[in-house]
Parts: structure tokens; C-alpha cells; sequence
């Protein structure tokens, strides 16, 4: 057995924990060999490869990033793309890709297949959001440096009575911004599936103050939005792949609070320090088993499928079931679970 592994989209903590077990699981067990491309398929559509064996992988299980590197190129952003990638599987005898990636990532080998291109795939992102996967592997240590920051902003929101709006990351969902914000005993919590009605926050946290409970955190994930004619939202660029590029909801939060209130308010944005660093031990284990069942599958020929972790047990689901919408905050929990605590 030869598979081709890739790491695509943006980083996250626990991807060099996955190819590690990948290639352990492959070669110890399968008799098998791993090809990894650098800047995910990039080095398919280039032939810019390296072979992966156990030395190769010795040490890089507690490092941040991916001794891969990633990007986000896709071959469907070139006319020849999927001959390309069809000649790199031949060139190489490749059986198939393992392809590491979030929705795009995933989108785009659920495409190939249905082109011929055998691929599996592995779900990465820290926004938790892929459906028909319980939890993605990143997604633990990004609420963990969230909720750290979140305490160390308490101590200087306290001394200096002031309100502190946090925004951590989340275009379209609120996972981190839900969890990192109950763990951390957040003033109130803002996420992209609840519209906000700036007047009530304000009211809020004036009510707060007055009750001489001055300092106030709010956290914000980067895609929530006010609701319509509550406020002017933050503006966003396109990037060259198409993804949204926020504009910082934070900032513009923390001038209409402190502007309507009189309250002195403060930012800061989390940005990508959420992606970076050592994984924590709950993502080094979900993305060791992730990378055991990939092999297992791949060994089996059990392509168009997508690992996933499904009452604690790892599972395989068909490619298009993983991708078919986002996995967005269950709102019955972020109405009896997190709002009890606002403003409290």
C-alpha cells in the first residue's frame, strides 16, 4: 500500500500528531509507505513530496503546525488541476490521499472521488464546525488559550473597573467563543447564530456597573453579527480562495459600548495565537486515533469516507454527509446553559 497525505487549509494544534500515527499505523502494521506533499496540494500539482517514515515522525507529536506546511490551494482552482493530481498518483503509485483539511478541504475530496481520485479524509479545524463529527482535533486547545486569556483579562479588567471585549475566532459558528466564554465566567457571549441587539448589551452592562460589578468581559466570536438596525457591523475582504476576511467585530463593539455607556473599553483580539502552539493531551489523542482509523480505512480500500468521532467511538461517514452543512452552536444549550450566567 502507497498513500499520499496532506495537510490543507489553515493550521491547527495536532496535525503533526496525526500524520505521526499515520505513518506508524501504515508502516508498522500495513507494511505500507507514506508519501507527504508540502503546502497541501501544492506539492501534488508540483511533485514537491518527501517520504514519511517512523524516524521521520520521531519528536513531532507535542509541535504546533505541520512538518508538511499547508495551504490553500485546491486543484479545482486550475483547469489541468485533476490530471495533475491523476498523474502524481500514477507517477508515485499512489492508492489514494489522505487529505487533512477542514470544509473546503473536504469539499474538494469529496469532488475527486466523484473524479476518480481516491482520497479519505481527516477533519482539522478549531472552529469544531464539520458536521457528523462529534469534535475536530484543535478545537480543545484553541477554547483552552481562549479561556486562559479570558482569566488573565479578568485581573486587568478588575484593577482598571473596565469592560474587556474578547473576540477569538469563528466566521460562521460560535464553538469557541460558547465554550472558552462559560469556562472563563464571561460577563456575556456573542456567537455568529444569535444576532445581538447592541441596546441590550449596553443596558446590561450599565446595569452591571451601577451595581458596582464593574468589570465586565465580553467575549465575540469574529463572524457574529448585529441584529438588523442595531448597529453598523465590521466590514470583511475576500481573500484570493474566497474566504472571508473579518474586519474585526471587536473593535467595533468596544466603540459602540464605551461611546453609548461612557464605560472605558478595551479590545483584544485573539487572532492566530488560537492555531498556534502545542496541542493539548485531548488533541494529541483524537488525532492519533483519526490517524490510526485512516490508515485502517485506506488499508481496507474503504475510500470516499471521512473519519469522525461519534459517541466516543471513531467512525467512517461518506464524504458528502461530512460536508452536506456546518455544525453550528446547538442553541438549546447556549439558551439553558450559557445565558443563565450573563451579566450575572
Amino acid at each position: 500500500m502507497r498513500i499520499g497525505v496532506l495537510t490543507s487549509g489553515g493550521d491547527c494544534p495536532g496535525l503533526n500528531a496525526v500524520i505521526r500515527a499515520l505513518v506508524r499505523k501504515t508502516e508498522k502494521v500495513h507494511g505500507g509507505t507514506v508519501i507527504g506533499f508540502r503546502d497541501a496540494w501544492r506539492g501534488v500539482l508540483e511533485d514537491d513530496f518527501e517520504v514519511l517514515d517512523i524516524e521521520r515522525c520521531r519528536g513531532i507529536l507535542p509541535r504546533g503546525g505541520t512538518i508538511l506546511g499547508t495551504s490553500r490551494i485546491q486543484p479545482y482552482q486550475f483547469e489541468d488541476g485533476v490530471s495533475r493530481v491523476a498523474d502524481a498518483m500514477r507517477r508515485h503509485g499512489l492508492d489514494g490521499f489522505i487529505v487533512i483539511g477542514g470544509d473546503g478541504s473536504l469539499s474538494a475530496a469529496r469532488d475527486l472521488m466523484a473524479d476518480g481520485i481516491a482520497c479519505i479524509g481527516i477533519p482539522k479545524t478549531i472552529d469544531n464546525d464539520i458536521s457528523a463529527t462529534e469534535l475536530t482535533f484543535g478545537f480543545d486547545t484553541a477554547v483552552h488559550v481562549a479561556t486562559s486569556a479570558i482569566d488573565r483579562l479578568h485581573t486587568t479588567a478588575e484593577a482598571h473597573d473596565r469592560v474587556m471585549v474578547v473576540e477569538v475566532m469563528g466566521r460562521n459558528t460560535g464553538h469557541i467563543a460558547v465554550r472558552a466564554g462559560l469556562a472563563g465566567g464571561a460577563t456575556l457571549t456573542l456567537i455568529p447564530e444569535v444576532p445581538f441587539q447592541i441596546e441590550q448589551i449596553c443596558e446590561a452592562l450599565t446595569r452591571r456597573h451601577n451595581g458596582n460589578k464593574f468589570a465586565s468581559i465580553l467575549v465575540v466570536a469574529e463572524g457574529a453579527q448585529p441584529a438588523a438596525g442595531s448597529m453598523s457591523a465590521a466590514t470583511y475582504e475576500v481573500d484570493r480562495f474566497g474566504h472571508e476576511r473579518l474586519g474585526g467585530i471587536g473593535q467595533v463593539l468596544a466603540s459602540e459600548i464605551e461611546g453609548r455607556t461612557g464605560l472605558e473599553t478595551r479590545v483584544t483580539t485573539l487572532g492566530y495565537i488560537q492555531r498556534g502552539g502545542t496541542p493539548t493531551a485531548f488533541d494529541r489523542i483524537l488525532a492519533t486515533r483519526f490517524g490510526v482509523a485512516a490508515a485502517d480505512a485506506a488499508a481496507e480500500g474503504d475510500w470516499g469516507k471521512m473519519v469522525a468521532l461519534q459517541s466516543d467511538k471513531i467512525r467512517r461517514v461518506d464524504l458528502d454527509a461530512a460536508v452536506s452543512a456546518p455544525k453550528t452552536v446547538d442553541l438549546d444549550f447556549y439558551e439553558q446553559v450559557v445565558s443563565p450566567f450573563f451579566a450575572g
